[in-house]
């Protein structure tokens, strides 16, 4: 069955399945305290916000976002076709971004993707559709399924955020990558978009900033010691 984040209710809810199935996560919840879903906007111009937001601050792709969405009324695939690339570059967006966003305009107006039918797909049917896109990995599909669609079991593990804090929540070695972290979260189905807002309010408390969703820089694999500590929870 396929679950949805649509309020904090639901998130609490959540929770209460999620603890049930990983004991383990009651401590760090306790720790916690307290926290809230966050949700942004669905279909075309929230896909496009993820890509906006690659690799780059969140001071700098919120201008981008906000320069890009000012320039065109409405904000659609179609404007995006017709777009000139100079306009775009002058918006802020980088050539690399520009072609992202223009392949999912193309893609939408030849069909080759209904933004809303991947809404109703479970986790990993819905990944694999978005990740067909050109300019869309597998840490862009998962921010999109969990903060556009609300969508209970994406799991963006190639967060550096979520990665770091595993590591400290669980107390490895060292930090978890994409690939340990999605093996990890194997037991947290169909909850890991839980997991995943709770190990976001976890990173924020032990580093006292907000959690915002980065992603991870390719690094070596994490210890296969480390994983299976925490897959039994052996700190």
């Amino acid at each position: 069955m396929t679950y949805f984040l649509r309020t904090d209710d639901d998130l609490r809810a959540g929770l209460d399945a999620l603890v049930l199935r990983d004991p383990r996560l009651k401590r760090i919840a306790e720790q916690v305290g307290a926290f809230s879903l966050r949700r942004r906007a669905a279909g075309f111009a929230g896909l496009c916000a993820v890509v906006c937001g690659q690799q780059l601050s969140t001071a700098s792709a919120e201008a981008i976002r906000a320069r890009l969405f000012a320039a065109f009324d409405p904000f659609d695939h179609e404007a995006i076709r017709r777009a000139r690339t100079e306009k775009l570059r002058r918006l802020g967006l980088s050539l690399a971004k520009i072609k992202s966003i223009r392949a999912i305009a193309q893609a939408v107006a030849r069909g080759r993707i209904d933004l809303e039918r991947v809404g109703s797909m479970d986790a990993d049917a819905a990944r694999a559709a978005l990740t067909a896109l050109h300019g869309i990995g597998p840490w862009s599909a998962d921010i999109y399924l969990l903060f556009c669609l609300g969508h209970a079991d994406a799991f963006p593990s190639g967060d550096l955020a979520m990665q770091e804090s595993a590591r400290i929540a669980f107390n490895l070695r060292r930090r978890p990558d994409a690939k340990a972290l999605t093996r990890m979260a194997e037991t947290w189905r169909p909850w890991r978009g839980v997991a995943a807002h709770l190990l976001w309010a976890h990173y924020s408390l032990v580093k006292k900033r907000n959690a915002v969703p980065l992603q991870a820089p390719a690094r070596s694999r994490a210890s296969q010691a480390d994983e299976k500590d925490l897959r039994h929870g052996r700190p």
